[in-house]
């Protein structure tokens, strides 16, 4: 059996938001496997928060910013170990010019992005967090880099920089961004798995549906009924994780597309990003 630690516990709590007590239950029986002990905790009924694919990080600054014709909004991740790091005037510049490297220069992956040039004299960025490992006494890390490109796109930075979301349009406009600034922090807010139930992996929808039917099994339902409870539950879960179908944030009488399409007929979101600090 694996060793559940007070740290791994305390990750399970704030990953799910159940109890203490639930989450060591449920790492115990899942034998120290997070994936597993979350489907342990919402099989016993629990209320947890959705597992999500955006990236998890400890300390340190996650940043957005669009371009000047706003038809690309890029988001740079730097770690750090401490919050007291992160927070210095210092590193929110070292930060922010590796994010301003990234708009002007496009790189294709986060390792084309540390290998650009950070001041033009052939030290690179990647080579330049490491330096900078050794003057601050922390391992300083570039973790993060995310690209939408569209007609209109939208930068949101949380306050206090540990989360951010970019969002990308098919159309154009000021209504349109002001319409995308409230798409971005909803994606900010709710945390949505894909655009809409088309775009959602198979193998997620796959396993909402048997759990699903294990949920209605062991709730004493009829076995003739268990695969429409299921399919309940996972339309239900699409409703809920999927951006174009959560209720709007500007207007909960809405869907983020009944609010879009208000603005502008036609008008959805292309693509997003999302990251947050853990």
């Amino acid at each position: 059996m694996s060793k559940i630690t007070a740290a791994d516990v305390n990750n399970l709590r704030k990953q799910t938001g159940a109890g203490m007590m639930d989450c060591k239950k449920a790492l115990v029986e899942a034998d120290g496997d997070f994936e597993k002990a979350i489907d342990v905790l919402r099989k016993q009924g629990q209320k947890v928060a959705a597992k999500r694919g955006d990236r998890d990080a400890n300390e340190g600054l996650v940043i957005a910013k669009t371009t000047t014709d706003a038809k690309k909004a890029v988001m740079v991740v730097v770690n750090c170990e401490t919050d007291f790091v992160a927070q210095n005037a210092d590193f929110g510049v070292f930060a922010n010019k590796i994010l301003d490297i990234a708009m002007e220069h496009n790189p294709a992956s986060l390792e084309d992005l540390k290998a650009l040039s950070f001041d033009g004299n052939g030290t690179t960025i990647g080579e330049k967090a490491i330096e900078q490992t050794g003057l601050i006494g922390e391992k300083i890390e570039v973790s993060g880099y995310e690209v939408v490109e569209a007609d209109q796109t939208i930068a949101y930075n949380h306050p206090g920089n540990r989360l951010a979301s970019i969002v990308a349009l098919n159309k154009a406009g000021e209504a349109m961004a002001d319409a995308g600034k409230h798409v971005a922090m909803q994606i900010a807010a709710m945390n949505p798995i894909a655009i809409d139930e088309t775009s959602v992996p198979a193998e997620i929808l796959e396993k909402e549906l048997a759990m699903g039917k294990e949920i209605a099994q062991a709730e004493g339902k009829p076995e003739a009924m268990l695969e429409k409870i299921a399919q309940g539950k996972v339309k239900k879960y699409l409703k809920e994780n999927t951006l174009l179908n959560q209720a709007s944030v500007r207007n909960n009488k809405q869907t983020v597309s009944q609010m879009l399409n208000e603005v502008e007929n036609g008008l959805t979101v292309t693509d997003f990003k999302r990251i947050m600090l853990s």
